[in-house]
């Protein structure tokens, strides 16, 4: 649990504070978009009050608590199956990348009502009309690691410390 508590804590960091530096210091959401080494990478301020590529976006109240409930939701099972069945070292940075994450971007809900999302890659001449942040990246690469790398736990669905009784 240790590892998980440290990647999750890490990348919650990484993600508020670029987030800081690009939203306040960087004041991305008056200048729109910033060319850092187009057409390859540029800051675009985006506002997502909804899921991954903005599907659900409704702008209203109730959608965000939503949101924020389910994504807590999530946190906490992810929390209590990790616990209950600790996996191997890969497979506790990669819940702990998917709690960091997600927990960023919790943040951002209640903070600013949407979520902060301004990197946006394109390559080739195909233009990307969508933006991300270090908190989707982490998710994205937790939920793929668990989905990998999950089955390294102690298999017996009882904590560590806890078994006889």
């Amino acid at each position: 649990m240790r590892i998980l508590f440290w990647a999750g804590l890490w990348v919650f960091l990484l993600d508020q504070i670029s987030k800081y530096l690009v939203v306040h210091l960087m004041d991305l959401r008056t200048v729109g978009e910033i060319d850092v080494l187009p057409p390859y990478l540029n800051l675009r301020m985006a506002w997502n009050s909804g899921i991954n590529f903005g599907l659900f976006s409704g702008h209203s109240d109730a959608a965000r608590w939503v949101l924020i409930g389910i994504a807590l939701a999530i946190v906490g099972a992810v929390l209590v199956w990790a616990w209950r069945d600790p996996p191997g070292r890969i497979g506790q940075l990669s819940a702990g990348l998917l709690v960091g994450g997600a927990l960023g971007n919790v943040v951002d809900r209640v903070l600013y009502g949407a979520v902060a999302d301004f990197l946006n890659m394109s390559c080739r001449g195909i233009e990307n009309p969508f933006a991300f942040n270090v908190a989707d990246i982490a998710v994205f690469a937790g939920a793929f690691g668990l989905v990998l790398f999950s089955g390294g736990g102690s298999g017996k669905g009882v904590p560590r410390g806890k078994k006889g009784a």
